[in-house]
């Protein structure tokens, strides 16, 4: 590949780390699928869909998304607590990755 004609090369390896890294690993992009599947979700409900993970890799994950503001949080104070989460404007912006993973699925028959 041609350094010059690399679009990559223009904002260059950090910044594309950095992304990978707000929706890498096993969980966070399943994570964004629930979400926009189903728009809101409670903190049980995600952990249903997700199942076998753990409430702590759950917990985790969602404070990372969170953190790296792809989804909000909404707590309601009531007993028993309940805690939802949606995908923020950005989280929302992940569409056209997600779209381009099923053209590839359907693509390679996987």
């Amino acid at each position: 590949m041609k350094k010059d004609s690399c679009y990559l090369q223009k904002f260059g390896y950090e910044r594309f780390e950095h992304a990978v890294e707000m929706i890498g690993g096993k969980w966070k992009l399943r994570i964004v699928y629930m979400l926009a599947m189903h728009d809101v979700l409670r903190y049980g409900e995600l952990k249903k869909l997700l199942t076998p993970i753990t409430h702590k890799v759950l917990t985790a994950q969602l404070k990372e998304l969170e953190k790296d503001g792809l989804i909000n949080r909404k707590e309601y104070q009531q007993i028993p607590l309940r805690v939802e989460y949606s995908l923020t404007d950005m989280g929302k912006d992940l569409e056209p990755l997600v779209q381009k993973m099923y053209q590839w699925i359907l693509k390679y028959n996987l």
